[in-house]
């Protein structure tokens, strides 16, 4: 095995491979400023009193949001953060899409990248971090995902609120002629003894003071934070105001449907446009192979007058492909994922003690062994694959939701060779995307459409089985497990052998043209950074070569690393004879975030009726802890879940709605995943179509979920994806607590038992 691990690995950017001595360089400079953005809007009619906060003539507060809403409540919940500082009700804020600057850069999800252990308190990782901090500022990525949205703004946006309140309070104490101090802030004005001025009548003044310090209100003085709070989104989207990628209509716009390949690999050899172009309203048939590249999907797309007549037609293009490999099966990925599961193949993300000495020699110890997998998945969103171009009189607008802004401007840049003064991207909100909209394969395909039909704007529209045969998957995956349990029924040794696709590898390809390499942690999170005193243990996980590409999927590699890990938690606990919840608090570290969630869980939880049986997950990721319990019933051969109980530390909660929100959505999500959730592939293609053979929940199989928040500490955590990895697992147990059946394989099916 590959032991041992450098922290300065190339991550997502190439930031330090090629880029190390940029990267060292930009260490000696002093940190890049978070409040101020180069960038500014002559034709606006509001003052901004930095890059965040602009005050609009009506007295609206104007709040520059950097993170595309997914349903999350993003937009919310950021709002609330300059709101809280600035001394206004939620009802007074609105808020814009940010601009490209790198103030408006995700920190938190870069540094997450990196594969330390929790527990891991080095010099090294200190260091690391610090230079990834440094990087990322200047790289300046806008990036919405690893549920760092609020924890990433957390500081900064109630630093901006903080300093706009200031700028206002010194501006009024000026024409008041008295000390700033004596003024105060309140409900959108500026107060001295009984008088006030509106922060519209100051904003002006305010724009031109500076203040060397500013004061964030303590968490004792908070008014909106921690309370819950209706959305800023939720009359639009109950009354079918929101408009979403796929809603945007433009005076003469042409519609674009896409022919893909039939199979992974392929490349487009011919095609006979000529059988086609006499079908009414057919404009232009466009291949855009050269413009994807490698970033994507090539392919061959009908522009027509109306979607319609660009489905049929694109379904009716004669075309010819090339390449690929027509036996890539199902069954062939995982015979390749099993002959990777051998320690030379393997990096060790995490050793401590001597596990393969123990298990070895175990000494009469008892010995367990397991093997799991997970299938690939679909992102499935609601809302499939769309954008929209214009491009004319030597500028591009773009419509549609994108999670990496930045990247899609660059890509623009390089497309269209325009200057970036001359790209305007128009961010929606997305119908949901689950990690999907990382990617810009769509963008690369809707400007090489654009530019052949240049001077009229055009829209993009997948399928959904153009959605569901083409997507950017979660991996398959297979993990093998080998534990020694003392007499006393504690763990005595643990080692965890995994394999599976690297998505980082795949995606720096993708969007930068860059070769992956090293170690990902993303393939081996769940598994390495174990919250169970186990003293000795060895994770490892081999990287194998996919021609199915694979991409970032709500929670990643904790999606199904979790259920390998609890499974054979839960299958301790039963071999030693001990309670699931005894047995996990017997490996928890006394008075730990962990301890107190999973304690929390079992003191809720009532007997389970006849029939039924309670099953329970513990995990950690993105800050938080979850812990699950799942009630189940098995009818008609059938696994029913009836109620789901959920207990989060996700740090300070500033929204509770919007975390009760998230962690019901995840549920449902894993839910849908965990009971039916499978992309099979056969002769080379993906094998499901749409949601009768990808089926997601229905309403009437939603179980009943209960939400307990506990305060974890004065920052916030990770809420978006944090409920989705303990599903499978709790469910599973529970299917096992009730049947004695062990169900080691996803998704989770009676007739199919390991």
């Amino acid at each position: 095995m590959k032991q041992g691990f450098s922290p300065r690995r190339r991550l997502l950017l190439g930031l330090l491979g090629a880029g190390g001595a940029l990267a060292c360089g930009w260490a000696a400079l002093p940190p890049r400023q978070r409040l101020h953005a180069a960038f500014s809007d002559p034709s606006a009619q509001s003052v901004a009193l930095n890059g965040w906060v602009q005050i609009a003539p009506d007295g609206q507060i104007i709040v520059m949001v950097h993170r595309t809403e997914m349903g999350q409540g993003i937009h919310t919940g950021l709002a609330m953060l300059v709101a809280e500082e600035l001394e206004v009700s939620l009802s007074q804020v609105r808020v814009q899409h940010a601009p490209p600057d790198p103030i408006y850069a995700n920190l938190t999800a870069v540094v997450d990248m990196l594969p330390f252990h929790p527990d891991d308190d080095s010099l090294s990782r200190r260091l690391t971090d610090w230079l990834m901090l440094k990087t990322a500022r200047e790289i300046g990525l806008q990036l919405t995902g690893g549920s760092s949205g609020i924890r990433d703004a957390w500081q900064g946006l109630r630093e901006a609120g903080a300093l706009a309140r200031s700028l206002l309070i010194k501006a009024a104490a000026e024409r008041w002629k008295v000390a700033a101090d004596a003024c105060s802030a309140r409900d959108g004005r500026v107060w001295y003894q009984q008088q006030s001025f509106s922060y519209a009548e100051l904003a002006q003044d305010a724009a031109k003071q500076q203040v060397s310090t500013v004061q964030l209100k303590p968490a004792s003085a908070f008014r909106l934070i921690g309370k819950p709070q209706q959305r800023l989104d939720a009359f639009a989207k109950s009354h079918a105001q929101t408009t979403f990628g796929i809603d945007v209509r433009l005076p003469g716009m042409l519609f674009a449907a896409i022919r893909m390949p039939e199979r992974f690999g392929q490349q487009l050899a011919s095609m006979d446009a000529a059988a086609i172009r006499q079908r009414p309203g057919i404009r232009a048939v466009v291949d855009v192979s050269a413009d994807v590249g490698q970033g994507g999907y090539p392919g061959v797309a009908v522009v027509a007058e109306s979607y319609w007549q660009a489905r049929q037609a694109a379904d009716a293009l004669p075309v010819v492909w090339r390449g690929g490999d027509a036996n890539l099966s199902s069954e062939k990925i995982r015979t390749q994922l099993e002959q990777a599961l051998t320690p030379a193949a393997a990096h060790v993300y995490h050793y401590q003690g001597d596990a393969r000495g123990v298990l070895v020699n175990p000494e009469g110890r008892r010995i367990l062994k397991a093997e799991y997998s997970a299938p690939f998945l679909a992102h499935a969103a609601m809302e499939p694959v769309s954008f929209t171009a214009h491009l004319h009189d030597d500028r591009l607008e773009l419509w549609g939701a994108t999670q990496v802004p930045t990247v899609v401007y660059q890509l623009a840049q390089h497309l269209t060779g325009l200057p970036a003064q001359n790209i305007v991207l128009h961010e929606l909100p997305a119908g949901g995307a689950f990690g999907r909209r990382l990617e810009a394969d769509m963008v690369r395909q809707v400007i090489a459409i654009a530019k052949a039909v240049k001077g009229k704007p055009v829209q993009l529209i997948w399928s959904r089985s153009d959605d569901m045969q083409h997507d950017m998957y979660r991996p398959a995956a297979i993990a093998r497990f080998h534990a020694a349990l003392n007499e006393d029924g504690t763990i005595a040794a643990w080692e965890n052998l995994s394999a599976s696709a690297s998505i980082a590898h795949q995606f720096t390809q993708r969007l930068l043209g860059l070769p992956g390499m090293g170690p990902d942690k993303s393939t081996a999170e769940g598994e390495y950074d174990l919250c169970y005193q186990i003293r000795n243990q060895q994770i490892a996980h081999a990287i194998v070569h996919s021609d199915v590409p694979v991409g970032y999927w709500r929670s990643v590699g904790h999606s199904h690393n979790a259920f390998f890990k609890e499974c054979f938690m839960d299958e301790l606990a039963h071999t030693a004879g001990v309670d699931p919840v005894v047995f996990r608090l017997r490996h928890l570290k006394a008075g730990s975030r962990h301890e107190a969630v999973l304690k929390r869980l079992a003191d809720g939880l009532d007997k389970a009726p006849e029939s039924q049986a309670w099953g329970i997950a513990l995990h950690a990721c993105f800050g938080a802890v979850v812990a699950m319990a799942a009630l189940v019933s098995v009818q008609d051969g059938q696994i029913r879940v009836h109620r789901i109980r959920v207990v989060a530390d996700c740090g300070l909660v500033v929204n509770p709605n919007l975390v009760e929100q998230q962690l019901e959505s995840g549920v449902i999500f894993g839910l849908s995943a965990a009971l039916s959730g499978e992309i099979t592939i056969q002769g080379g293609r993906v094998q499901q179509s749409n949601f009768h053979d990808y089926p997601v929940l229905r309403m009437n199989e939603i179980p009943r979920i209960e939400t307990v928040l506990m305060q974890g500490g004065d920052v916030p955590q990770g809420v978006g994806e944090i409920s989705v990895p303990p599903v499978a697992p709790a469910v599973a147990n529970a299917v096992a607590a009730l049947t004695g059946r062990r169900l080691r394989k996803l998704p989770l099916r009676l007739h199919s038992v390991d």
